[in-house]
């Protein structure tokens, strides 16, 4: 909780992939208030009123979560209004023609993310999404330890570049 709060207002990508990873460890808690608790919260050492605040906010994102039918898949509503509010900065960038460093970055990373899309990517969602997505799905490999092979690397960093740079420019419009 204190860390989305915190990201939410530094770092807007990793504030939305940190949204990922909650809205995943809620479902492998089975979306139980006291499996997260006990398995997750216990390992912050929060006590008094600041554990009473995370555990209330976490219960509030299992509550959408149940509610808005993503107890299996898909995100929030607070986290899809974000990737929208994103995806419309980003879509503002493209028709900014002042931002020539913004569309370098961004037809850099292009070829990889066609291919993304084109190797299982979600053709219903919008680019700045499946980016998102991407990362998440690397960052994930790593936290497994597992190595990502080289081309997934290559691939993953000018994405990781044009994610980095629409995240500082969205913040400077905020």
């Amino acid at each position: 909780m204190y860390i989305a709060q915190k990201l939410r207002k530094s770092n807007i990508t990793a504030y939305i992939i940190y949204m990922f990873q909650i809205e995943d460890m809620l479902r492998a808690c089975q979306l139980d208030i006291e499996r997260v608790t006990h398995s997750y919260l216990a390992t912050f050492g929060y006590e008094g009123e600041k554990e009473k605040e995370a555990s209330d906010w976490y219960a509030a994102i299992i509550r959408m979560m149940k509610e808005e039918g993503c107890q299996e898949k898909g995100h929030v509503q607070v986290v899809k209004a974000t990737l929208s509010l994103l995806y419309d900065r980003h879509c503002e960038l493209m028709q900014d023609s002042k931002q020539a460093a913004y569309h370098a970055c961004y037809y850099k990373a292009l070829p990889s993310i066609v291919a993304l899309r084109a190797h299982g990517g979600d053709k219903t969602r919008n680019e700045v999404e499946n980016s998102l997505e991407a990362i998440y799905g690397f960052t994930l490999l790593k936290m497994k330890g597992e190595e990502p092979s080289r081309q997934t690397r290559e691939a993953i960093a000018p994405i990781t570049q044009w994610m980095e740079m629409l995240s500082v420019l969205y913040e400077r419009a905020e």
